[in-house]
């Protein structure tokens, strides 16, 4: 028996070396596996932001792929997991401009140019700190491959992108009104806003007729959009207003002629069933406006000020000139009511400040002509969702998308490669190119034509339009096939009382730190045994307790059996089996066997993990073995081999730490590593 079982199994002692020695054996590289391996098995890492550390999302996330990679690599699939990372152009930015705030410098102080040579600088250093990261959680990616989304061929094959795109006339640049953050001073998406439950007020105010008859009252959170009012809407199903259409009102404070329209689109239930219209700075108004030809008329500019309405409001901010509205309709008596409520307010997804719709021009890409090539194939199975809800969530998305602005007003990222623009894509236009871009498009490489279409990939639920949806549309519209054959949405790692883990709300558990306390191994195996089922998971630490006890057993299981059968071992299945006791362990053995293949394959992994714990503590060491103890016959010693060799190759994609530990010390003769072993 090798000597290192003398003592506890200690991760510190194996895990960083066992990692090298992985390494050092070229095997994530599928160009270097042993045997025929023709089949292909490919994952694309879902690249984490440059700027990022390890979080429990992503531990879960790449422990998932890894499963995975380490299986079929097992079964004996010529696997490549590609690693990378995200430039994630605002993020970023951000923090390079903070760090410059420390210097009390701005990017505008140094240039563009010297600006995007700080980033780079910033990338050179700190890039691939999460990667190195994902080394410690045991991620067996082909790290020779490792791209980054602003990598030379990468630039290449966004604009090639863009222009295929151009070429097919799906590129446009029009007024349009988008989600602005003024502090950011950027454009976003609809998808890249996150929305925040906060106490408001809603304020009513009296526009009055223009014949003198009366008076109409609106409702609105924003009073300082009316100085931008065209109309106002009612619904023309509504008897309350049905005598006002087509009636003229003067709007207050810049006394503007505006008419009140009937529209469809009108919410009957809200405020008072009739609605002030500011096509420049609001999105269901802007489509009222299109619908009913009104004029768009912007009030707020990008810095967050007002404009074109007077020497009054000029130049005064968002806040001032609410203030300043409320204060005049009072004084003039138009003022009817104020009610405290509680709505959504839009956030930027990076810097958390409200976002202001308004009237700006961008590049926008057409997407229905993209969207429904991406349908059929999502609708006829050629991308397959787990859990299978999710697909009708896709599917909905897409039925229902709006034309995407993919421009962005910051410095660092992909430039739009139009003459005189100084703008730059949205992140996620590269992102979605990742399952191509990385094997090498717009050129025809022989990674394209190995690994393409992909297998498999994992995200967040949070991801599923922003970068799933785009990714099947753009392997569509580029390859002429979908990017990946099944998209697995795993399970969101929630604090033990149910709060969404942050680090900035001091409720983010950091990932390394269990690593660093428990082991890599432990980690995983609690990672996993939670994801059961529910799409939510309450954290508990306990059971990376329990993976660390289960890692401990394994290495005590491995030791006694090694001390009692010595020199007589026999690692083969027995092929006939006398004893009755043995024949029932090796019947559930080749059950747990059969059964787990197929978790495996539907990604039932967190089911997987409990049925082969509960078999190797409770069917093979609390009964089994302890019943051996008194048996020293070849068949007992045969079986206790074979179940012992079968296990950890069993566990390997979920603990490959301690069961290549084990498999090292085995006494075989010809043996390489457990990875490369058949499952």
């Amino acid at each position: 028996m090798n000597s290192d079982f003398l003592k506890p199994y200690n991760f510190k002692d194996n895990e960083e070396k066992i990692y090298w020695d992985w390494e050092r054996s070229g095997f994530f590289n599928p160009d270097n596996l042993p045997g025929d391996r023709k089949e292909p098995y490919t994952i694309m890492i879902a690249p984490p932001n440059i700027t990022g550390s390890l979080h429990m999302g992503h531990a879960l996330e790449n422990t998932i792929s890894d499963i995975l990679v380490r299986y079929y690599r097992m079964k004996g699939y010529k696997t490549l997991w590609v690693p990378g990372t995200d430039h994630a152009g605002i993020a970023t930015q951000n923090v390079v401009e903070k760090q410059l705030k420390e210097e009390r410098l701005s990017r505008h102080d140094l240039g563009r140019d010297k600006f995007l040579e700080k980033v780079w600088e910033w990338k050179e250093k700190y890039g691939d700190i999460i990667l190195n990261q994902l080394k410690k959680l045991g991620a067996s990616c082909d790290w020779s491959r490792t791209r980054f989304t602003m990598d030379e061929n990468y630039q290449e094959a966004v604009k090639e992108a863009f222009k295929k795109y151009y070429d097919k006339g799906l590129i446009y640049q029009g007024e349009r009104v988008i989600n602005w953050c003024i502090k950011d001073q950027t454009a976003l998406s609809d998808l890249e806003l996150e929305y925040t439950e906060e106490k408001s007020l809603l304020w009513y105010f009296r526009y009055p007729l223009k014949d003198k008859s009366g008076h109409v009252v609106v409702a609105t959170t924003r009073p300082e959009t009316m100085l931008g009012d065209t109309a106002v809407a009612v619904n023309p199903k509504d008897d309350r207003y049905k005598r006002f259409i087509g009636k003229i009102i003067i709007l207050p404070i810049v006394n503007r002629e505006i008419p009140i329209i009937a529209d469809q689109g009108v919410d009957r239930e809200f405020g008072t069933g009739a609605v002030k219209v500011t096509p420049a700075h609001d999105m269901a108004d802007s489509e009222i406006a299109e619908r009913n030809q009104l004029p768009f008329i912007k009030v707020i500019n990008e810095k967050g000020e007002i404009i074109n309405v007077g020497v009054e409001f000029d130049n005064l901010s968002v806040s001032e000139a609410r203030e300043k509205v409320i204060g005049k309709f009072k004084d003039s008596g138009l003022f009817e009511k104020e009610e405290e409520i509680v709505h959504n307010i839009a956030k930027c997804y990076r810097c958390n400040s409200t976002i202001e719709p308004m009237l700006s021009k961008q590049w926008f890409l057409k997407m229905k002509p993209l969207a429904q090539p991406a349908i059929e194939a999502i609708r006829n199975g050629k991308v397959k969702y787990s859990p299978e809800r999710w697909k009708d969530i896709a599917l909905n998305w897409l039925e229902n998308v709006k034309d995407w602005c993919i421009s962005r007003q910051i410095w660092w990222g992909h430039p739009i490669p139009i003459e005189g623009s100084n703008d730059t894509f949205d992140t996620w236009f590269s992102s979605a190119l990742w399952p191509f871009a990385t094997l090498g498009w717009p050129e025809k490489t022989k990674d394209l034509d190995n690994f393409y279409p992909t297998s498999f990939i994992t995200s967040a639920r949070e991801i599923i339009h922003l970068w799933i949806s785009r990714m099947i549309f753009s392997g569509l519209s580029f390859m002429d096939k979908v990017p990946f054959e099944n998209v697995f949405i795993h399970s969101t790692i929630l604090t033990k009382d149910g709060k969404r883990m942050s680090k900035s709300l001091g409720t983010g558990i950091d990932p390394l730190e269990l690593i660093e306390k428990h082991g890599a191994d432990a980690t995983r195996f609690g990672l996993i045994w939670q994801s059961m089922g529910g799409q939510d998971i309450h954290w508990a630490e306990e059971h990376i307790l329990a993976g660390k006890k289960f890692a401990n057993k394994l290495w005590n299981i491995a030791r006694f059996i090694l001390t009692k059968v010595g020199d007589d071992f026999d690692f083969s299945k027995p092929k006939k089996i006398d004893d009755a006791t043995a024949k029932e362990l090796i019947k559930k053995f080749e059950k747990l066997l059969e059964r787990s293949e197929k978790q495996m394959e539907i990604y039932e992994f967190g089911q997987a993990l409990h049925d082969i714990y509960e078999f190797i503590w409770h069917e093979f060491a609390d009964k089994y073995i302890e019943y051996s103890k008194n048996k020293e016959d070849k068949e007992t010693k045969q079986v206790l081999c074979y179940v012992l060799e079968k296990s950890i190759k069993l566990l390997h994609p979920f603990i490959p730490f301690v069961t290549e530990a084990i498999y090292q010390r085995l006494p075989k003769k010809e043996k390489e590593f457990l990875m490369i072993e058949e499952w």
